[in-house]
């Protein structure tokens, strides 16, 4: 949409960078913009006849569509071009040239006409005098609904203060229509292949935006070609020197005589041709920023590192058959294969990813998928076509003004959401920034057979309020496959998830879930509530009615916090005092982190959490290390006099009859008072206890837990630590 880009055939940035020669996927010409400028500056042909201009769209797109009625387009050309008229880019231009090239690189992805009227008049309501109601008459309510959506990103470029509440409206409208962002990712594509003309410092800007957030949401869409070369142009105006040195180990690797992945593909080429088995071969170049990435990983790049063996069929039975073939004469690498066919990534990606290894030690990464696959992956969304050309049933109204997309991926649901929940545009921009950080996706299972996509390094607290939503205030606890796990627990790829919840409607979460809640739904629907609770004495622990089973074990072994103190004293020099630890943040309530439950003489660190408490943790709790990674500022924090404590033991045992009674009998007898127990399921003969229980003197600690040893049958006993809170 901005008109501050230069012509394409201005060799790269100005800064020095040079644009990345992108292998390209079509053999098509990138257009010719001073050709299409002179056959723009003639205006429109005779009636009838499609403009010279627009020959090039119309050949990428016949090729995906060939009985596409191509009159919309003729007239949509027509009227860009006479808005447009007189208006120039600052390479001196036509303006015409940048809506055409923007709806060329949608045509070589597969766009349907709909998509490709709107592109040629995606800027006409922003900058020239027509209108959306004009728009609306001339080309229907779809044009003029995603020509609308467009427009309202018109600020994207200009000014950090703007950006929030602009990129919220962007994800308003690509939630509605999914193809609304998708001409906007063109529309910035075209823009950074022509950005030669702009100063250095504003090349940079607008190669940062890009690289935050339209990439990421590139990757989300599916849309690999335009995000692959998106962060190429990215990598060359940001990081001109590794891009330099990146470009002279492709170009070396070309001049090789020999060529490691053309002798893989024919070799494989021969085993699938005798297997009976119809399937294309291809090479497919990494891309610069791939190469970098490999380079730094691996150290010195090997031929085959350069490439992927892209493997083509017809039929998803024939992807598996092609990969059995493969393994079975050629040496597989075992650890390498992925099955994104029986689960689709979140970006509707499907495909089976495995890797063979030469005699010679060298590997191949080989990518099996069908054509359709492949087109998905390719362009993801834009490939789907128009997702409300459906019956009409399908095309009603979710909402105001919202219509139920089948294309609209789970990421970007649940991203709608918490958008509407967040406070303010400051804080739904820093957790979309956050959001958009994480580049991969986990899928955990629920008891019912459903699932929940999870970035990675989600935890229980995150699956939690992606399954409930703000219900999740109850939540007390959670087994993972199958065995009780805390809150703060990690989840990895393929888990079986089971929330316990408790029943009192009157719940409330934790202030430290916070530490542990890495998705914006879960940050933002906890940050609510805690801003409509400030009271700084109130415990958060969420309980419900006396006796509740595993409900404390769920809270105190779950990193979070453990019991509530009120700040009513004061120690020396003002500090805030309880539970025996003294703070230097006057008035603050103190709590003792129930992840790693510290007690004296341990040493200790304090943080601040929200609502003005402080949080203390033993210094070696990992909970430390990732808060003082975020930047987080220690609150200075020391052991009192008191010495009343609670902490949290494991012990291990044999599994032996009447163990749990002499265990506890033995806990009692050393003036321990259980607050909850934990007894896991055996496994292999073993069982694992966890009790979190109060001592009037901390000094009875190892008194206690070697009262707990000498019970037959226990052969270890420790204090729980964040670090291994999961099995």
């Amino acid at each position: 949409m901005s008109a501050e880009a230069t012509n394409s055939a201005t060799p790269g940035p100005v800064s020095g960078a040079v644009t990345p020669a992108v292998p390209r996927r079509k053999s098509r010409a990138r257009i010719d913009l001073r050709r299409l400028g002179r056959a723009a500056l003639l205006g429109p042909t005779a009636r009838g006849r499609l403009p010279d201009a627009i020959g090039h769209v119309v050949d990428a797109h016949r090729a995906h569509h060939p009985d596409a009625d191509l009159d919309t387009l003729r007239r949509a050309y027509v009227l860009a071009e006479s808005s447009h008229r007189g208006q120039m880019r600052k390479s001196g231009e036509p303006y015409i040239t940048h809506p055409l090239a923007v709806t060329l690189i949608l045509a070589e992805l597969g766009a349907e006409t709909t998509t490709l009227t709107a592109s040629l008049l995606h800027d006409t309501v922003e900058d020239t005098d027509v209108t959306l109601d004009q728009v609306g008459e001339q080309f229907g309510e779809e044009v003029r609904f995603l020509v609308d959506g467009v427009t309202k990103l018109e600020k994207v470029d200009y000014g950090a203060a703007a950006e929030p509440e602009t990129f919220r409206k962007m994800l308003v409208a690509t939630g509605n229509d999914v193809r609304v962002m998708s001409i906007k990712l063109a529309d910035r594509l075209h823009n950074m292949r022509t950005l030669g003309v702009m100063r250095p410092e504003k090349q940079a800007r607008i190669a940062k935006v890009t690289r935050d957030v339209l990439i990421p949401l590139a990757e989300r869409l599916g849309v690999q070609a335009l995000k692959t070369e998106l962060e190429d142009l990215v990598f060359a105006i940001l990081h001109p020197e590794e891009y330099k040195h990146t470009r002279e180990l492709i170009a070396e690797n070309a001049a090789r005589a020999d060529d490691p992945l053309t002798e893989m593909a024919d070799e494989m080429r021969t085993v699938l041709r005798e297997a009976g088995i119809q399937a294309e071969v291809l090479i497919r170049p990494r891309h610069f920023v791939s190469v970098h990435r490999v380079s730094r990983k691996r150290g010195r790049l090997r031929g085959t590192d350069f490439g992927r063996l892209l493997v083509l069929v017809n039929e998803d039975a024939d992807c598996y058959g092609v990969l059995g073939e493969l393994h079975t004469c050629m040496t597989p690498v075992v650890s390498e294969f992925k099955d994104f066919i029986a689960v689709p990534k979140f970006n509707l990606y499907q495909s089976l990813h495995t890797a063979v290894a030469r005699a010679d030690g060298q590997v191949a990464e080989v990518l099996i998928r069908t054509h359709q696959m492949h087109k998905v992956a390719e362009a993801g969304v834009v490939a789907l076509g128009n997702p409300y050309a459906g019956p009409a049933e399908e095309q009603t109204a979710a909402g105001d003004g919202e219509r139920a997309d089948p294309t609209r991926p789970g990421w970007l649901s649940r991203l709608l959401d918490w958008q509407e929940a967040a406070p303010d545009p400051d804080t739904f921009w820093s957790t979309l920034r956050e959001d958009l950080a994480q580049d991969r996706e986990i899928t955990v299972f629920r008891p019912d057979g459903g699932t929940l996509g999870l970035p990675e390094g989600a935890t229980c607290v995150d699956a939690a309020y992606a399954q409930y939503g703000e219900d999740a205030h109850a939540c007390i606890g959670a087994r993972v496959n199958g065995r009780l796990a805390t809150l703060s627990t990690v989840l990895r790829d393929g888990d079986s998830v089971q929330l316990l919840m408790g029943q009192d409607p009157a719940s409330e979460p934790s202030r430290e879930w916070l530490e542990h809640a890495h998705t914006p739904g879960a940050r933002i629907a906890i940050q609510r509530w805690l801003a409509s609770h400030p009271a700084p004495g109130e415990s958060g622990t969420g309980e419900g009615g006396q006796g509740a089973p595993f409900r404390q074990p769920a809270e105190g072994a779950g990193s979070q916090a453990g019991p509530a103190f009120r700040p009513g004293a004061e120690g020396p020099g003002g500090r805030s005092t309880a539970a025996g630890v003294l703070a230097d943040r006057p008035g603050a309530a103190v709590r003792l982190a129930g992840c790693c439950t510290p007690v004296p003489p341990d040493e200790i660190a304090g943080f601040a959490v929200r609502g003005g408490a402080v949080t203390v943790h033993r210094a070696g709790c990992s909970a430390v290390a990732r808060m003082r990674g975020a930047g987080r500022a220690d609150v200075g924090v020391r052991w009192g006099d008191t010495a009343e404590c609670r902490v949290t033991l494991v012990a291990e045992s044999f599994v032996r009859p009447h163990l749990l009674a002499d265990l506890t009998e033995a806990m009692a007898q050393a003036g321990a008072e259980i607050v909850s127990a934990t007894v896991e399921p055996p496994t292999q003969q073993g069982v694992r206890h966890t009790y979190t229980v109060e001592l009037p003197d901390a000094g009875r600690l190892p008194g206690l837990m070697r009262a707990m040893r000498d019970v037959a049958g226990v052969y270890d006993v420790s204090r729980a630590h964040a670090q291994a809170q999961r099995a």
